[in-house]
């Protein structure tokens, strides 16, 4: 009921399960807001619905995520900010700035408080090494790589781990966890091969079917993820840990309030985590 005339209006909604039903709420949002003359309309997305979907993986496969991108941009958003894209080419489906930040700060923080000694940091597949070598950079910690093949969707062969990780607390780092398929797989192959315990850094916990039991019967010591995605109840169990995202987004949204740049602010707020 309050005026937003001139003013710079944050509309924090992930586009989580339901996810076509908060996709439709957001882009009804923005549309009443730009029709009530703000200076700018912000949205926070800590996920983004249809990343997954970013190329033609085979012929006639929509590219979703370039889509949502169309539906935000049109419906009147001037920025949109989000964490740990599933792919880093989605911002270039925008003409407005798109800015993903990392939860590595809260991730590091919570593991070093665990003071896990002799960690290896392992890459579900070859593509997350980069993401991977980024927290093993801060723990000071060498990579592992899994070698797995995914003959189609949500369902991967697990293939090779290449790396020692005989008698190390291992940390498997991804962005996203749908069915916990490969994670379970990993988590018990790494168990198998001498690891001490097995934890996971997750952004993003979809948690789809049977996961949760998937998790619950594996050797996973432990599942740490954000709350990017809201958990259901039944899907709260001793095994996954969730971290609070606030204090990242409240950072970002003080910076765009002040008008400071993003990565100093950002890399102040790492530094802090950091300590």
């Amino acid at each position: 009921n309050e005026s937003v005339r001139g003013k710079i209006v944050y509309l924090v909604q992930s586009t989580c399960n339901p996810v076509n039903e908060s996709l439709m709420e957001l882009l009804v949002a923005i549309d009443a807001v730009k029709r009530s003359s703000p200076q700018e309309i912000v949205c926070i997305m800590p996920y983004y619905g249809y990343c997954r979907q970013d190329r033609k993986a085979a012929p006639r496969q929509p590219i979703s995520a370039r889509l949502v991108a169309d539906l935000l941009t049109t419906a009147g958003a001037d920025r949109v900010v989000c964490s740990d894209l599933h792919a880093s080419q989605i911002q270039g489906f925008f003409n407005v700035p798109l800015d993903d930040v990392s939860a590595m700060p809260i991730f590091y923080k919570y593991l070093q408080e665990k003071n896990l000694d002799n960690v290896v940091c392992v890459s579900p597949d070859h593509g997350g090494v980069v993401r991977t070598s980024k927290l093993a950079e801060k723990l000071n910690a060498p990579i592992a790589i899994i070698d797995k093949r995914r003959p189609k969707p949500n369902q991967a062969e697990l293939m090779a781990i290449v790396g020692d990780v005989k008698d190390k607390n291992c940390i498997i780092v991804d962005d996203i966890v749908d069915t916990a398929g490969t994670l379970c797989l990993a988590a018990n192959k790494l168990h198998e091969l001498g690891a001490k315990s097995v934890y996971a850094v997750i952004s993003h916990a979809i948690l789809s079917k049977d996961a949760v039991q998937k998790i619950q019967n594996s050797a996973l010591d432990e599942l740490i993820v954000t709350d990017s995605i809201p958990l259901a109840p039944e899907k709260k169990i001793d095994k996954i840990k969730v971290l609070e995202l606030a204090p990242l987004f409240a950072t970002i949204i003080a910076a765009l309030e002040e008008g400071k740049s993003f990565s100093e602010t950002l890399d102040k707020f790492a530094k802090e985590y950091y300590k």
